[in-house]
Parts: structure tokens; sequence; C-alpha cells
């Protein structure tokens, strides 16, 4: 039976479309009530208005913005209970090699949307959390993180250090928190068909859509809490599996990003 998630509050950043907008509906379906956030005001409203929750702008590299978006919706829906911190762009194709690059500025976007965002809005809502005792984070990493470097590999120089970065600040911060009953994740989504991949054609592995956002409601459930930390994949790992094994994952150090030799 799915989980069900009623009466808690859910904030969930990059939501106005693509795997963002399918985590809102499966939260809000699930019993939540969610904030829908993401820069496109029309694209949050469109998914807000489908499933009864808060459409919000913000900019998620933006502090003052994003301290806006935690207030309104703790205003309106009540204290976070879940983040997830989606929110994310590919940045600057491979093809163009940093020596030839007229736009460093382009490059740095990418971190501060997927990096310095992610920051800002788990320190936005951490204090509520810390102070009520539990909470629960899941950032929104990628394959792109871990994989071989290929010339026709998503993003470029910055797409894949910046996801790197993404689940090291995320493990990190899971240790942090760990004495408030605070649990984080950073997830894969898989390949899923998006604007950020339709470009890699009819014949790319794809990953079915509802993976992901089916993962993001079983550890918002509380049931995954002792595989705080660690890397999940929706598509290739079953996390009813993983929860029945948390105590050996964690003592294995397993579903963990690790240099082995």
């Amino acid at each position: 039976m799915a989980d069900d998630l009623s009466g808690r509050v859910a904030l969930v950043t990059g939501g106005g479309r693509g795997i963002g907008a399918n985590v809102a509906r499966e939260l809000a379906g699930a019993g939540m009530r969610v904030a829908v956030a993401a820069r496109t005001r029309n694209q949050v409203e469109q998914v807000a208005g489908e499933i009864a929750g808060l459409a919000l702008e913000v900019d998620v590299s933006d502090e003052a913005s994003v301290t806006r978006m935690v207030q309104d919706t703790e205003r309106e829906l009540g204290p976070v209970d879940l983040l997830v911190n989606n929110a994310g762009i590919a940045g600057p194709s491979n093809r163009v090699p940093i020596w030839e690059d007229d736009d460093g500025g382009a490059w740095w976007r990418v971190f501060e949307v997927n990096m310095l965002g992610s920051y800002l809005c788990c320190r936005s809502v951490l204090p509520g959390m810390v102070a009520r005792g539990g909470g629960r984070i899941v950032n929104v990493g990628s394959g792109g993180a871990y994989l071989p470097v290929s010339p026709g590999s998503l993003g470029g120089s910055a797409y894949g250090p910046s996801k790197a970065a993404l689940y090291r600040f995320g493990e990190v911060l899971a240790a942090q928190v760990a004495p408030h009953d605070i649990a984080v994740f950073t997830i894969s989504p898989g390949l899923v068909r998006s604007a950020m991949t339709q470009r890699l054609g009819d014949d790319a592995p794809w990953t079915p859509p509802a993976l992901a956002p089916r993962l993001v409601r079983a550890l918002a459930s509380g049931r995954a809490d002792k595989l705080t930390g660690r890397y999940i994949h929706a598509e290739h790992d079953d996390i009813e599996d993983l929860i029945a094994r948390a105590d050996e994952i964690v003592a294995n150090d397993a579903n963990a990003i690790r240099l082995r030799r």
C-alpha cells in the first residue's frame, strides 16, 4: 500500500514542470499540502491549480527570494515537513571547451542554481525542523555526478561537478542534522525525458517518469530514515529492499559515492 502522508507539508522547488511537477502531484496524491516553487509563474500556477497547492515564484540562487518562499509556505500551509530540492539547470554544452568559452558566468550559474540554491533552501527550512525535532530533505541529484564522461554527456563541465557537490553536501548535512531526527537523501531520478534531456533523442534509455516521485513519497514517509545520507537511484534501487537492509547498507557504507581501491 502506498504511503499516506496526510496533513504534512512539502515544499518542492523546480516544481513547475518535469520531475518536480510530478513529485508535487505524487505528494499531493498522498495527502500532503504542497507548495510548488519555480522561476516561471504560469507553470507553478498551473501545477498548483491541479493539486490545490500553493504557487510560489522563486529564484533559488537568491537568498531573499528563498526566505520569502519558505515564509510564504509556512504562513499559508504550515511548517515544512519535507523539502525537495529539485530546481536545476544543465548549463553550457560539453561541445564548448572552457578555453573557448567566452561566458564564464554561465558556467558558474549552474553552481548557483544546482548547489547554492539547495544550500540556501536547506538553510532556510532547517531552523524550523531543528526546533521541532524532525523533518526530511530530498536533493535531486544526477548520474552526471559519477558516470563516465563522454562527448554526449548531458551538460558541460559544470553540470556533473555541481551534482557531485550536491551529493557530498547532502551527506555532510545528514551527519550534522542526524541528532535532531532530520533525514537527508540524495536521489537520482534516472534519465527522465524532459526539456533538459529531450535532445538525447528517442533511442536514449529513458527512465519511467513515475519512479522518482514514488521514491520521494517513500522517503517522505520516514520509513527509510536509517538511510539518511545515502544516494538512492529511482530506477536501479528498490527502496523497499533498501529499507529492509538498512542496517547492512550503513554498516557496509553502501549506496554512497566513494573511491574504491
